[in-house]
């Protein structure tokens, strides 16, 4: 399955150009993130998809078939002359901050959220309703009513789907792991930056400055964390009072004349306390006459 390759005729010279395959650095970028890994169902029609099964019972996806869909969902997306036309949807939170990024370099409407039933088939929502051209799903399961209402209207479908995802109403299916943070974060990014490599706005031969992190999904609640720490921290070392450091600095000089005087102390006990067996000898050696003239 490699429909991109092709052959170009130049001044009588043909040569076979191949600038679509699939890269190692974007190999192992796929491997890294994950996106390789499936459930442990496997839906009909998604079969074609599973290179093979693990030991622990979850399926393989064939990266090839990933990166070919990524390719041509890029080119279906480079295709349509107003990006407002495309609704980038995404009901679960891993995937929210893939999409506003993915709208923010390429364009495209984002639907960051819960979908509101009839955005696409109601008129009479004023401020949510959309008629777009395309629409890119994260999840077929949780962007159901997405999915549903785009074919009401005859909307094409580009989605995210794993193994045991359902393909009703999808036209094109992008194949991998749409349960992890990393890995939906990725194939945004990279279906970002092939759009952006097809229009010409980045060459091919250079890295993308824009790094995969900021594709990323963050959990709110750790980075909340962090700042109150810090703030903690800071405010425990300002709370101190100004004469503290000084006491602190004059503290050694009072502690060693303590411990000398307590020194001083303790040897004067100890010398009281040496005479003690003298004194109960001399008062065993009495009680010991004592009892003889008794006797």
């Amino acid at each position: 399955f490699a429909p991109f390759e092709s052959t170009i005729s130049r001044d009588n010279t043909t040569m076979s150009t191949n600038v679509l395959a699939i890269t190692e650095d974007t190999t192992h970028k796929l491997l890294v993130a994950q996106s390789h890994v499936g459930a442990e169902n496997v839906d009909s029609r998604m079969q074609r998809y599973v290179w093979s099964k693990r030991v622990d019972g979850q399926h393989i996806i064939n990266l090839q078939y990933t990166w070919d869909k990524i390719v041509m969902a890029a080119r279906i997306i480079a295709a349509i002359e107003n990006p407002k036309d495309v609704a980038v949807i995404s009901a679960r939170d891993w995937g929210q901050r893939a999409v506003l990024k993915f709208a923010h370099y390429t364009g495209v409407t984002p639907i960051a959220g819960r979908f509101t039933p009839g955005t696409f088939t109601n008129q009479q929502q004023q401020k949510d309703f959309k008629e777009p051209r395309l629409i890119l799903v994260t999840d077929t399961r949780l962007d159901h009513q997405a999915i549903i209402e785009a074919s009401y209207v005859n909307v094409p479908t580009i989605a995210f789907v794993n193994t045991d995802s359902p393909l009703h109403y999808v036209d094109v299916a992008i194949p991998c792991n749409n349960a992890a943070p990393q890995s939906i974060g990725l194939i945004y990014w990279l279906l970002c930056r092939e759009i952006l490599r097809i229009k010409g706005k980045i060459p091919r031969n250079q890295e993308w400055e824009v790094m995969p992190d900021l594709f990323f999904w963050r959990d709110p609640t750790k980075e909340e964390e962090k700042p109150q720490e810090e703030d903690f921290s800071r405010n425990q070392t300002e709370s101190a009072p100004s004469g503290a450091f000084e006491a602190l600095s004059n503290q050694p000089d009072n502690l060693n004349t303590n411990a000398s005087s307590q020194d001083a102390a303790w040897t004067g006990n100890a010398a009281s306390n040496a005479s003690f067996p003298a004194n109960n000898s001399s008062t065993s050696a009495e009680a010991d006459s004592a009892w003889s003239n008794l006797n």
